[in-house]
């Protein structure tokens, strides 16, 4: 098991009080490849740099997780299907 940081920027189509439920999805993702998700700080609406998919804002949210190396591209293959998610980043911490 490794410690990984997962940003996410969130589709803004997604109401703030609905966020949750979609990072329980991640949460679900991870968990059931042998992993855990810990600390999870969102940051809110932002503004984005560039528009993506149209879209000139997205809700930030930062998290911690605990999970296998094998399963990463994985969970990232899941997260760029979804259309709940505008970008993702998985970032392993040493």
């Amino acid at each position: 098991m490794r410690d990984y940081e997962v940003v996410l920027i969130i589709n803004p189509q997604i109401e703030d009080d609905q966020v949750p439920q979609v990072l329980e999805k991640v949460s679900r993702l991870v968990t059931e490849r042998g992993g855990s998700l810990g600390e999870v700080n969102p940051w809110g609406r932002r503004k984005l740099a560039f528009p993506i998919r149209r879209h000139l804002e997205g809700n930030y949210v930062v998290a911690k997780a605990k999970m296998d190396p094998a399963h990463v591209k994985e969970i990232e293959s899941q997260l760029r299907l979804s259309e709940d998610f505008l970008r993702h980043l998985v970032i392993k911490v040493d």
